[in-house]
């Protein structure tokens, strides 16, 4: 900014003016607290910890939508409802028959549901009910196109979903046309419990934003989808992984690669947090996933080569993974491809935005923030021959 220019200023009109809002609290809610220092994260009232160790997924979402656990009788209602939720309409199908086998997932995933809205009453009726009704629904359906979308570009036939089973059972076996192992069911639940909710971060907030203006649950879902699709929110997980088989296919030393990276001034990605200052706990829980499941499936040298790499970031730079860097050696080793990841992101934290989406137009306000102007002031007009 100019010197001259600063002097106009009056800064006290802008009292808070962070790059990328850091440190801005915009929002007051219940849906989940982060406590950066002590590597912390609770939903609602419990901590991730808590929940990875005792709750479903479906538990998770009606956590989220309703900021307490069901009963018995409230979690089987949610659950069919779900499950009755999963088929899609003719016109979505063959969207993703029809399209580009080489669109990136996320892509395909953000107009699938996009194009979900067509087919959900128009919203006249403004009770949460109504608005949970759409959460089940969407969250219900998005495992359903990423399963039919892989297949239909690998020309594979597309899998009807099941009238049973929990969310990740159905997904797997959507994805690979057969019933998955019990083990392979508590992993893929596992790692949907772990992405369901994180705070305000890009996707939820632009989720929150596009609610306040007062439309509608597909169009705030759609905009956080493209938020998550960059490589600086969501897309980390993919980057990790495609790194790693970097390694792999030039035959590198992972100290060395990471070494060489950092010595040119690249970016590591599934490396350190806006919030966190130590160890994200959902990447505490996800590597003992990792290091399980890589020995299982022989990919021990994947999680080897993530532990050198953790090593070597904390002795050189002193930043501690998050939440992406073990989760893509744990959906590798579990057969998924990695321009998959995050769609499958996705389809954990639509549970997080609905509920956000939900607490946002119950108590709503526009979204209105302020920019500091930094561009010049009235200006001469120049007639166009002159200048």
């Amino acid at each position: 900014m100019a010197e001259s220019l600063k002097k106009e200023i009056d800064l006290s009109q802008y009292p808070h003016i962070n790059k990328g809002l850091e440190g801005i609290v915009a929002f007051s809610s219940t849906k989940s607290f982060i406590d950066g220092q002590e590597g912390k994260l609770i939903y609602a009232g419990y901590t991730i910890d808590t929940l990875a160790e005792n709750a479903t997924f479906e538990e998770v979402c009606f956590l989220l939508w309703n900021d307490r656990l069901p009963n018995q009788s409230e979690l089987d209602d949610l659950t069919s409802k779900l499950q009755g939720e999963r088929a899609l309409p003719e016109s979505v199908l063959n969207y993703l028959q029809n399209t580009s086998k080489n669109a990136e997932p996320m892509a395909v995933l953000r107009t699938a549901v996009s194009i979900l809205s067509d087919f959900h009453e128009v919203d006249a009726d403004t009770s949460k009910e109504f608005r949970l009704n759409k959460a089940i629904s969407i969250t219900a359906k998005i495992p359903t196109i990423i399963a039919a979308f892989d297949r239909a570009r690998n020309d594979k036939n597309i899998v009807e979903p099941l009238s049973d089973h929990s969310t990740a059972y159905n997904f797997l076996y959507m994805l690979n046309d057969e019933e998955p192992g019990e083990q392979a069911e508590k992993t893929m639940d596992l790692c949907l419990i772990l992405h369901a909710e994180h705070g305000m971060n890009a996707s939820t907030f632009t989720n929150r934003a596009i609610c306040s203006t007062e439309s509608d649950m597909y169009s705030s879902v759609t905009g956080a989808i493209g938020a998550l699709k960059g490589p600086l929110h969501g897309g980390a997980n993919q980057a990790v992984m495609n790194m790693l088989l970097d390694i792999e296919e030039q035959g590198d030393d992972p100290v060395d690669y990471i070494e060489n990276r950092l010595a040119n001034k690249e970016k590591i990605m599934g490396f350190g947090h806006r919030v966190y200052k130590t160890m994200d706990p959902r990447a505490r829980i996800l590597r003992g996933m990792s290091e399980q499941l890589s020995k299982e499936t022989g990919h021990e040298t994947l999680y080897e080569w993530s532990e050198a790499i953790l090593n070597t970031m904390k002795e050189k730079i002193g930043i501690d993974p998050n939440v992406d860097f073990f989760s893509a050696t744990v959906y590798y080793s579990m057969g998924i491809k990695p321009d998959l990841y995050t769609c499958i992101f996705a389809m954990s934290r639509v549970s997080g935005w609905t509920g956000h989406y939900i607490e946002q137009a119950e108590n709503n306000r526009l979204i209105r923030p302020r920019a500091l102007y930094t561009g010049e002031k009235d200006l001469d007009w120049v007639p166009v021959e002159d200048r």
